[in-house]
């Protein structure tokens, strides 16, 4: 049976690395070998002590993912398999983009070079768009948004 020590330099040798949610360390430690019990407590010692913090974690994550292109559908999925529950997507946001709208906007003029002379898609390549920016998840009212945005700012249309 492992020392609350031992337990306690392997997880701070993780966070040395980079930010890991509470779960994230459980895991971590447990398929190391620790007993449950044992890690859980170091755990919560070290986000007593502020060496690690579940919204910290959350807003390193979310600015990656949202640099990556990835929407909030995806984000929040991905933050509550990794046990973070308790972060507003859109405040993050603002922060990194300046919206979710601003995201998707970027994401999609870089796979889909804007021309605006040639703006009018048939339905097919409409749909296959939409598909992949729902991939990256993004809500399909906000890619509506979108599309009605980008044909606005086309008056030939």
């Amino acid at each position: 049976m492992a020392d609350t020590k031992e337990i306690n330099n392997f997880c701070l040798s993780l966070l040395a690395r980079r930010e890991h949610s509470q779960k994230e360390l459980l895991t971590k430690c447990l398929l190391k070998g620790y007993g449950r019990d044992g890690a859980l407590a170091v755990i919560e010692e070290l986000a007593r002590q502020g060496w690690q913090d579940d919204l910290r974690y959350a807003q390193s994550y979310v600015r990656h993912r949202i640099q990556r292109g990835y929407g909030p559908i995806f984000i929040g999925y991905q933050l509550h398999q990794k046990g973070v529950d308790t972060v507003n997507l859109e405040d993050i946001a603002e922060t990194v983009a300046g919206s979710w709208m601003d995201v998707l906007e970027q994401v999609y003029n870089k796979k889909y070079k804007h021309d605006p002379d040639n703006n009018r898609m048939d339905w097919q390549e409409w749909a296959k768009r939409s598909r992949f920016l729902m991939q990256r998840g993004f809500p399909a009212v906000m890619i509506s948004a979108l599309y009605d945005h980008l044909n606005s700012n086309n008056p030939k249309n």
